[in-house]
């Protein structure tokens, strides 16, 4: 689990091809403290498990699942991650709960500053806006951040001076796709309404009988 609160930038070091997957090296200095092998990341948003240490940088293997629903098939030497490690039990939840399971990508359309906060548009898909609440958590880039306007298929977040400054928020550009986590508390809400409300499958006891595995 993580919180979206963003301990360091680091770098992507290197991309090699594992099978359908990728093999990702990346550079970081302040994580590197206690990080062991096993141990989550959170790059960008999406959970990782570290496979290989070196003394300024850590390897992942992203495979194919996770390369359809993040942007970590497009990394390249030199782009700027944002990292962090996994939540202690008994720290302070500064942002929301975070799993590092991305659920889709959104497409920035639009960046406007303002004399002291940063707006940013972001497009998603339109069935996935029953998870988006103005004023409800969401996660960017491994990011979280606060809804503060829905419009159709766009939600907007206002970016604080110091989240620009500390995230790779502040490299994004229009057209740039960035991977999304919704809040896990609307999701669970959604699959308990939806298992509530769906109508028992009764069967008899000889059709349950001829569907159990041979023993």
């Amino acid at each position: 689990m993580f919180t979206g609160l963003i301990e360091e930038i680091g770098k992507i070091k290197d991309v090699r091809s594992l099978g359908g997957g990728r093999r990702i090296a990346v550079s970081a200095r302040k994580i590197m403290d206690d990080l062991k092998i096993d141990d989550s990341v959170s790059i960008n948003g999406a959970c990782q498990t570290v496979v290989n240490l070196g003394s300024d940088y850590f390897e992942v293997e992203a495979v194919e699942e996770t390369l359809s629903k993040t942007t970590l098939g497009k990394m390249r030497n030199g782009k700027p991650v944002n990292l962090e490690r996994a939540a202690k039990v008994g720290d302070r939840l500064g942002g929301h709960i975070v799993q590092g399971h991305v659920d889709i990508t959104g497409t920035v359309k639009s960046i406007e500053k303002q004399k002291t906060g940063i707006l940013v548009w972001i497009e998603i898909p339109v069935n996935y806006l029953r998870y988006v609440v103005a004023q409800g958590s969401i996660c960017i880039d491994g990011v979280s951040l606060t809804i503060a306007k829905v419009t159709n298929s766009m939600v907007m977040v206002s970016v604080i001076p110091h989240t620009w400054g500390v995230t790779t928020l502040s490299a994004l550009n229009n057209g740039e796709e960035v991977n999304i986590e919704f809040d896990i508390i609307g999701k669970y809400i959604e699959n308990f309404v939806n298992l509530k409300n769906k109508k028992p499958e009764v069967r008899s006891s000889l059709e349950q009988y001829m569907t159990q595995p041979d023993l």
